[in-house]
Order: structure tokens, then sequence, then C-alpha cells
């Protein structure tokens, strides 16, 4: 077993293809806070995550932060196959929140295989469209949804039940795509609510069966 049977759909591979994919990539450590890409910058691989998380985000002209989405493992970034398939440059950039392990295809590998292979092409524009419903669902939640709930659903999610997280007011604003005095607010109104505390960089969460009652509003 090698990693093209981490991956969904990279298993049904015809065996010369799933040879020459291992032979002409590479596996990469690259360690936590790389940028992988940025604006202006075409992309040279495909990556495919073995462990870690990539945070895809975008900054507007005022210098405001804005997550997109996150690659974990077993996923590959939607940028860089738009990317690579449309011969452009990024328009966003790929921070590692974690050290990462992934896989390298280079450029003219996954043109070839593109063309060559359908297996492959069926792999790639199926990650490719379950990422873009989630960015539309991105989207759908910055412009029609409460930033009440929706930051006390990313609370919730950021803690992952350990009962506090590690993020500061503007790195809030940036996973919910607003500002960072609006989340200062809405920070403060739970305080005062007796559902969280604030601290120097960490939320610590006192009551989250209430920010859980209160995401569930969607």
């Amino acid at each position: 077993m090698d990693w093209i049977d981490r991956f969904t759909g990279l298993s049904r591979l015809e065996q010369p293809v799933r040879e020459r994919l291992v032979a002409q990539s590479q596996i990469v450590h690259l360690p936590k806070n790389t940028v992988l890409f940025g604006p202006g910058k075409q992309p040279e691989n495909l990556l495919l995550l073995l462990e870690g998380t990539v945070r895809v985000q975008q900054v507007t002209e005022g210098g405001r932060e804005i997550v997109l989405y996150r690659v974990h493992a077993g996923e590959s970034c939607v940028m860089t196959t738009a990317c690579l398939l449309a011969y452009e440059d990024y328009a966003a950039e790929g921070i590692a929140e974690t050290e990462v392990e992934a896989v390298a295809i280079p450029r003219r590998v996954f043109d070839d295989l593109v063309a060559q292979s359908q297996s492959f092409r069926t792999f790639v524009f199926s990650a490719y469209s379950r990422r873009i419903t989630d960015l539309f669902h991105v989207i759908e939640e910055i412009a029609f949804q409460k930033v009440d709930i929706r930051l006390a659903q990313k609370l919730v999610e950021l803690s992952n039940g350990k009962g506090s997280l590690k993020a500061t007011h503007a790195q809030l604003a940036a996973e919910l795509g607003t500002a960072r005095e609006v989340i200062s607010r809405q920070l403060q109104e739970f305080q005062r609510r007796g559902w969280v505390e604030t601290a120097r960089g960490e939320v610590k969460l006192l009551d989250t069966q209430a920010l859980r009652s209160l995401s569930s509003a969607a």
C-alpha cells in the first residue's frame, strides 16, 4: 500500500498511471507557517496532503484577511487545481498551519494525466466540485448569516472540545470574513452573558451548551 490509497479516487487508477504518479511525484515536508503559495505566483505542483493542515486565505485591499477554506490530510487544494487548469497565477495565499507532509505532483505530470487518464481526471474534478460547493457555503454564510451565530459556531469548532482556544480577535475576524471590531463587540456580549471569558490571545468557553444552542439557530 502506498500514498495513493490514502486518497479517495486514486486507488482506481490504471496500474501504469499509478506507477508513473508514484515515480514522478515527490513527498515533501514543510514546517509550520510556511507560505506554500501567494498572489501573483504560478503553481508548479499539485499538492496532496498526507499530514497537517493548510489555511487558504485572501487579503483585501484594506489589509483584512478572509479565510476561504482549509486543506486537510487526504485532500487537495482547489485553488491550485483551478490555477493549474487555467494556467493562471494564484489570487490567494496558502499557509501551513501545522507541519505538513504532502505529495507534490509536477505540473507536466498533472497536465499529461488530466489529458490521458479518465480515472485521474475524475479524481481531480470530483475534488474540485466538492470544494467549490464548500466555497459557495462560505459566501452564503458571510452574506446572509448573523455574526453572533457564525461566531458561536466557530468558537465551538475551533475549541475542538477542549473548552478554550488560542485566537486573537483579528484571527477570528479573518475566520468569519468580518472586521476585528465586530468580533470584539460580539465577544464582549458573549462575556456579558457568561458564555465566554476572554484573555490576551485566548477565549475560554464557559457555557458551551449556550453557544451550541445559538449556533443551531442557523
